[in-house]
């Protein structure tokens, strides 16, 4: 037969979802950041296609 769990106290609770948000946060602001280093054409970290984009407005 199967058993009930204890029940997560609410520091174990709050502390993991601390955690979560943090990482969240962190996320955000990296997503932030590239969004920046893209407008700005800095980025230097990863490839995305922008010569194709001017191929394609020189034939029309």
């Amino acid at each position: 037969m199967a058993c009930p769990k204890k029940k997560t106290s609410k520091s174990k609770r709050s502390m993991r979802r601390a955690v979560w948000k943090r990482q969240a946060a962190l996320q955000a602001q990296r997503a932030l950041s590239i969004g920046k280093s893209i407008l700005t054409e800095r980025a230097r970290g990863f490839y995305f296609p922008e010569a194709e984009e001017e191929n394609e407005e020189e034939q029309e």
